[in-house]
């Protein structure tokens, strides 16, 4: 999807790739399904997974879908609706405290006392593969739109989809530079990108940005990312919300705060100010005349001017 208002406030062309309409509202479910037909061994009872939500999700969809028992390891902070929609997949939902608890220990623990296969949200091969469809699917869309990427800014928390569209794009389109976008405060993965240093995060929350707030890049993700030289950014929550603002506006589509981090990311012009543009200024000038021309409307108000021969009014 592209908005022509937005390509010329930007002065190139903006492609976007709305996996929000993707099975369980996010990219996840791609990881998540790839995981459980190409990684579940049978041997075990079920799947466990950890997730602030999009995970959760995906992983509790593609078990359902599979008939396989899933539990899930959520943030008590986690949105209400994200919650809801896991449970209502048949999973069964673990909460935590994501300032004191290890989501990564209750994870082991369910897998060692129930015996459940861990199925980590961005350190599984099959997961990184399953997220890096959606590089081939750009590359193949934007093909269609006589267009080539010449980069991708990628929403990041731990690095899965980053990592999977590197990895992708290095055979179909290597000239394609890989930027990942975390929230302010959050930018573990682009700090760890700058050098050889692996950097964490002090902080486990305060961000609106949810799906994002991974305390540390992935031991899997990050040396990908660096490998096929990918850089990160960070954007403000004020940045994310206007982003957010900017995507219903320019494209009539409704992102969560997560999701919107990669159009916060883009350096876009601010739109005109309304009555600034000289065609708004002429408008404002006929609105204030008395004689307004009814042959400049739509046939339908055409004919209700005629029949009250007064403006219609709201």
């Amino acid at each position: 999807m592209e908005s022509a208002a937005l390509n010329a406030r930007f002065g190139g062309r903006l492609l976007f790739k709305l996996d929000a309409m993707q099975v369980g509202g996010a990219f996840k479910f791609r990881g998540a399904l790839n995981a459980i037909l190409g990684g579940f061994d049978a041997r075990f009872a079920g799947v466990v997974a950890f997730s602030s939500g999009n995970h959760a999700i995906a992983v509790s969809t593609a078990a359902a879908l599979m008939d396989i028992p899933a539990i899930i390891v959520m943030p008590g902070d986690a949105p209400r609706t994200k919650v809801d929609q896991t449970c209502a997949n048949g999973a069964e939902v673990v909460l935590y405290d994501r300032e004191r608890d290890d989501r990564a220990a209750i994870g082991a623990e369910v897998v060692r006392e129930r015996g459940y296969q861990l199925i980590a949200p961005f350190d599984n091969p099959f997961v990184i593969a399953g997220q890096g469809t959606v590089a081939l699917e750009m590359v193949e869309q934007a093909g269609a739109l006589d267009a080539r990427l010449d980069a991708l800014a990628i929403p990041c928390s731990g690095g899965g989809l980053a990592a999977g569209c590197a990895l992708a794009l290095s055979g179909v389109s290597p000239s394609a530079r890989v930027t990942t976008v975390e929230p302010e405060g959050f930018d573990d993965m682009a700090r760890s990108l700058e050098g050889t240093t692996v950097y964490r995060n002090t902080r486990l929350s305060g961000s609106i940005c949810d799906a994002l707030l991974s305390n540390a890049p992935g031991e899997l993700t990050l040396p990908i990312l660096r490998r096929h030289g990918a850089d990160g950014v960070s954007v403000t929550d004020e940045a994310v919300l206007a982003a957010m603002h900017e995507a219903w506006r320019s494209l009539k589509v409704v992102l969560e705060p997560g999701g919107a981090t990669a159009l916060a990311a883009v350096p876009v012009r601010p739109p005109p100010r309304r009555g600034s543009h000289p065609r708004h200024r002429l408008q404002r000038r006929q609105c204030r005349r008395a004689d307004v021309h009814a042959r400049a409307w739509p046939a339908s108000l055409r004919r209700s001017w005629d029949q009250t021969k007064r403006p219609p009014t709201g």
